[in-house]
């Protein structure tokens, strides 16, 4: 019997891919489609294929066991007819009645019909050979009861030829049984191969699904990864940098629209930074002349007021110190912005520098009864003096606007690993901490009022921080459990090159 032999995989996984990756989809739906595809391609094949051999194989384990059963079948009605035949010749022999024939001639017909039917079958040669040999035996046997049917004495040197013919009847049925231990063991053989080839399919699969899908999901990320950084880097107000996204074509497209958002908030900026150098310098003459004339009025110089006067020019006067300090932050931010700070750097002590600012707050530090603590080591430090004397001007006038009346200011300064560590604490309320990401940044206000009536612009910190970092230092919130805010000023000692230029 013939067998053949188990399919082989005819799924060109690779040359698929690699077709598949050529081509360049337009849409992000279309490469997550493509994606699936080529990721669920190799699984689908090695399924398909799994089945195809199955099914083969249970095919041919039926038509093996089919013909191993008609072969086992037929040996067995051929080794009965044989014996009816010998059966009805010793019958007639012995009785000497030839009518007693008829039963070998009917088991004659059965046999013949039988053996019709096992040559029809796809047996081997062996089994083919022994078939023709048992028809050839057995022809000569019906020929002689034939011609004797008339006298049955005759009959005698008949019934000895049925022995041989048993004999060859037996041995093809024992052939048969060993064709199905034969077929049986080839199914089991054909099942552990295909078993095996599947398995090594899945091996092989598994990893190389795995890498598809690792490769799309980088290929998918990425382009979102993009956008994602440019709306972090828009946010965050860094728009120097073109956005630039890769993938499919709505992807860029939608990449190339940030960058268009990117460059019409790069002129919204320009604007407002022209807007605000203009607005600042405009303003700065008229409130010169402002702030002069009540201090002339107050100092009593163009004729003696009465004290009520005084009063009203003391807070014409004030409030017009407290306007050119803002129309000074205005300034400093605008430049800040328009160009890297410039640094004009010597050794500064910094006890003085401190007092100097401190003497600045006096007035508002006395109308709110604050008690300011000071510890501060003779240090030296290689900086611009303007920059670092608007530094701890933010950070003192920040803390005096939010203490409460009676409250305490604490400044702390020390040396550590060549760097200035200065902490300013106060004792208000704190800093609200949907705020804590955002105190650095321009104009912001946060949630918590400040105890003076005087509401700031909103730069202050942004500008004490941006200077600090012209030094190679840096301004940073620190958490506490005590209330009150509490910023801390890192700056080195000496200038870095880079700092420096």
């Amino acid at each position: 019997m013939s067998v053949q032999p188990p399919i082989t995989p005819a799924v060109p996984v690779s040359i698929a891919s690699r077709g598949l990756l050529r081509y360049r989809p337009k849409s992000f739906l279309k490469l997550i489609l493509l994606g699936f595809t080529l990721v669920a391609l190799p699984l689908i094949g090695a399924l398909i294929y799994a089945a195809v051999s199955i099914d083969r194989l249970a095919v041919q384990s039926r038509q093996a066991v089919y013909q191993s059963v008609q072969i086992a079948h037929g040996s067995r009605v051929l080794l009965d007819e044989i014996t009816t035949m010998e059966r009805g010749v010793r019958q007639a022999l012995i009785l000497g009645d030839a009518t007693l024939l008829e039963g070998f001639f009917q088991a004659h017909a059965r046999f013949v019909s039988q053996l019709n039917k096992l040559a029809a079958l796809s047996l081997r040669r062996d089994q083919a050979t022994a078939l023709a040999q048992l028809r050839t035996a057995e022809t000569p046997i019906y020929q002689q009861v034939l011609s004797a049917r008339d006298s049955p004495d005759s009959l005698q040197p008949v019934v000895y030829s049925f022995v041989p013919l048993l004999v060859q009847a037996r041995g093809f049925a024992q052939g048969g049984y060993a064709l199905i231990e034969q077929e049986v063991s080839a199914m089991q053989d054909r099942a552990s191969r295909t078993r095996s080839i599947v398995l090594w399919l899945v091996l092989a699969l598994v990893p190389f699904t795995l890498l598809l899908a690792l490769l799309f999901s980088v290929l998918i990320s990425r382009p979102i990864r993009l956008i994602d950084e440019a709306i972090r880097r828009m946010g965050q107000g860094e728009l120097d940098r073109p956005v630039s996204v890769t993938g499919p074509q709505d992807l860029r497209y939608l990449g190339e629209r940030l960058d268009w958002m990117r460059q019409r908030l790069l002129e919204v900026e320009a604007q407002k930074e022209r807007f605000l150098q203009h607005v600042s310098h405009e303003l700065k003459t008229p409130l010169t002349a402002m702030r002069e004339g009540a201090d002339l009025l107050a100092s009593g110089v163009v004729g003696e007021l009465s004290d009520k006067q005084k009063s009203v020019a003391n807070i014409l006067y004030g409030n017009s110190l407290q306007l050119q300090k803002r129309i000074e932050d205005l300034l400093n931010y605008s430049a800040i912005q328009a160009q890297p700070t410039a640094l004009n750097p010597h050794q500064v002590a910094l006890q003085p520098l401190l007092d100097r600012v401190l003497q600045s707050h006096q007035l508002a530090v006395l109308n709110q009864r604050l008690q300011v603590i000071q510890h501060c080591p003779e240090v030296h430090v290689y900086a611009d003096e303007q920059k670092l004397c608007i530094i701890l001007d933010n950070l003192l006038s920040n803390a005096v606007k939010f203490s409460p009346p009676g409250g305490v200011i604490r400044i702390d300064a020390r040396v550590q690993d060549k760097t200035l560590v200065l902490d300013v604490r106060d004792a208000g309320a704190g800093v609200n901490a949907a705020d804590r990401d955002k105190v650095f940044e321009p104009f912001y206000q946060g949630r918590q009022a400040p105890q003076s009536h005087v509401k700031g612009t909103g730069l202050g910190l942004s500008i004490a921080r941006e200077y600090a970092r012209a030094h190679g230092g840096d301004i940073i919130l620190v958490e506490t459990d005590r209330a009150g805010a509490h910023f801390r000023l890192h700056l080195p000692l000496q200038l870095t090159q880079q700092s420096h230029a």
